[in-house]
């Protein structure tokens, strides 16, 4: 059989048929076309194209805070294992995860909440940690927007794609109304861990090339 084995070629291939099939790909910033086009070679999904929302520069933040050698919270291990990890460590950078920590589970039923909210809490105590990737866990989501109302000063970017059916879309327009932090999501029930994990490879790939 004939068919194209070169991964780069797969890519650029797949990058151009995206950029053709989308409605207004120049309806995005030369930053923002990466990274909604990832999304939609990750899904195969054009809908993503009307569904994303950016604020506040928020790739450029990310462009900032990645080039620092920061850190990157993930609500779920689902997104580490899908973020390009040869990326990731040209800039000194690593993703943490708390969920399955043993303090963070009996904090959460001591104090009857969820353990990607007890997670959440673990995490947000670091500063170095200056970008959010939730597309798990509406609870997580709401839970931070509660404690950056306490710090209003802090220096974070927030990538709010939680996806489902109870909260995700309600705890994604609570994200989208607050006007502090620079912010990507998704508008809708639509998103998941697969979405975040696009989001920071597409970021860092743009810093990579």
């Amino acid at each position: 059989m004939n068919y194209e084995k070169n991964p780069t070629a797969i890519e650029d291939k797949s990058m151009e048929i995206i950029e053709n099939l989308m409605k207004n790909s120049k309806g995005f910033s030369e930053d923002e076309q990466p990274v909604i086009k990832r999304i939609i070679h990750t899904t195969a999904d054009f809908e993503f194209e009307d569904l994303i929302r950016f604020y506040d520069n928020p790739i450029r933040k990310m462009k900032t805070y990645i080039g620092e050698g920061c850190k990157i919270y993930t609500d779920t291990q689902m997104i580490q294992s899908g973020v390009n990890r040869h990326n990731l460590n040209k800039h000194g950078c690593e993703l943490v995860n708390y969920v399955h920590d043993r303090e963070v589970a009996e904090k959460a039923i001591s104090q009857k909440m969820t353990r990607s909210m007890a997670a959440l809490e673990k995490a947000f105590d670091d500063e170095t940690i200056k970008i959010f990737a939730i597309g798990n866990a509406p609870t997580a989501l709401f839970r931070l927007l509660e404690l950056l109302e306490k710090q209003p000063k802090r220096e974070i970017v927030i990538i709010g794609v939680p996806v489902g059916f109870v909260g995700a879309e309600e705890s994604k327009e609570a994200l989208a109304q607050q006007t502090n932090w620079p912010y990507i999501t998704i508008h809708g029930r639509k998103g998941g861990s697969t979405i975040a994990a696009a989001i920071v490879n597409a970021v860092l790939k743009m810093m990579t090339c």
